[in-house]
This record gives C-alpha cells, structure tokens and sequence, in this order.
C-alpha cells in the first residue's frame, strides 16, 4: 500500500505515515460531497455559522497537542504557538459578514417592469490544497468561507503537514458537521491531477509554488471550473550594508 511519510525537520525522523487514498475512496468522497452540499446550500447562513463556531472551539480546545504537533511537522518553534490568535480573529469574523456578503446585489439602475439584482449561489464543491508555512491559517481561509457560502469542501493538506487536516476533521466531526460537507484526503500528485479533471470539483483554491499552480491550471482544463491561486512570492528584498546579520 503507498503511503506518504512526513519528515520531521527536527531530527530527521519519520514523524508521521499515512496510506494515500485509493481511487475508489477519492470517488466516493466526492459524490458524498456533492449529495451532502445539495441540502447545505439550503441551510440557513446563521445556522452554517453555528457550526464554524464549533468547529473553531473543538480546534482551540486541542491547542496544547496542536502547537507541538505543528513543530515536529514544520519546525516552528512552540513558543510562537499554533496561529490561533488569526485562525480565531479570521473564522469570527468570516462567520460575522456572510449574512451581509451572501445577500443578492440589487442593481443600482432599476428598470421598470424589471426586477434586475446578482443572486449569490453556491460553487457546488471546493477543493482546497494547502501548503505547509502556516498550515491552519492559509486552510481556514478557504474552508470557512467556502462552507459559510453553501459548498462542501474537501481538504488535501501538504504532507509535511499531513496531521493538520486530520485536526481539522477530528473538530468538525466534534461540531456535529453533517457528513460529506467537510472530508480530509490524502492524495499524491496524480490522483490531485485526476480529480481535478474528473469534472466532480467545481473551484480549487491552492496556495504553493509556480509551478503547482501550472500543474493544477492544465489538470483543471477543459472542466470550466474556477481557480484561486496563490502562488510563489515574486517580490525583490534588499539587504542593506548596515543589516545586523547576527
């Protein structure tokens, strides 16, 4: 059975194992998603809301194990904790604005005989892939949004932080999530590349390099669906004589 190994930075070890999904399985989570999203998109947003807010208080209460968790997997050092303070400030606030930001935009030009507005509907079902620098952050971003907006989410985290989405599962199970709305999956490169061309997903939102992000937009070709790249830093940084490198 193929596995994917996490690497500890630490001391080199094998920190981590896991059994990459088969193909029957990645198939099978998409459709549970795609049946579990049809009767989401007509849950009421505050009632969506409830459940984040859940789900946040399931992953802070598990904050002691997450922090060193995330130092064996990345190699942050643990007293700069598990990003929390931004996952709860950004899940809070993501959950207080939807109301207001999924309401239908009525056009500023009204025409008689006409009732012109921009209706806000669900994508169907989001594929998120996450990178391993700020592992809860970057995720959150995408999964809350994309489940506050009416989507089902499924989540492929980076195998250096293969227990993140684990974590996140293990909170939204705990929130009561109802099933196929939120599923963790292990997948190596070629499977990624054939779900996203299997026409079940219907944004992916990816954060990586240049080179991922091609890779995904010539897997993605041809399904019409959208994308949300976040790629490589492409900015300049100077470093000045006087720079105290020590």
């Amino acid at each position: 059975m193929a596995t994917v190994k996490l690497k500890s930075p630490i001391d080199g070890s094998i920190y981590a194992e896991r059994p990459v999904a088969t193909d029957q399985a990645i198939n099978a989570a998409a459709e549970r998603a795609r049946a579990a999203q049809e009767k989401w998109a007509e849950t009421p947003v505050a009632e969506r809301g409830k459940y984040m807010l859940a789900m946040l208080e399931a992953l802070v209460g598990i904050s002691d194990e997450i922090v060193p968790e995330i130092a064996w997997q990345m190699g942050r050092p643990v007293r700069y904790g598990g990003e929390f303070g931004g996952v709860k400030e950004r899940t809070s606030y993501m959950v207080e604005i939807a109301e207001a930001a999924l309401k239908p935009i009525m056009a500023s030009n009204p025409k008689d005989g006409f009732r012109r507005y921009v209706k806000k509907v669900p994508l169907g079902v989001v594929l998120v892939i996450a990178p391993w620098n700020y592992p809860y952050l970057t995720a959150v971003n995408t999964i809350v949004p994309a489940l506050m907006a009416g989507s089902a989410v499924i989540l492929k985290h980076a195998a250096q932080t293969l227990l993140v989405g684990e974590r996140f599962q293990q909170a939204f199970d705990k929130a009561g999530l109802p099933k196929g709305l939120f599923q963790n999956l292990v997948m190596n490169h070629d499977q990624t590349e054939r779900l996203l061309g299997s026409g079940k997903i219907d944004h992916v939102n990816f954060t990586g390099s240049v080179a991922g992000g091609r890779a995904i937009e010539k897997a993605a070709a041809g399904t019409f669906m959208t994308l949300g790249l976040e790629l490589g830093g492409k900015d300049p940084a100077y470093v000045l004589p006087d720079a105290k490198m020590d």
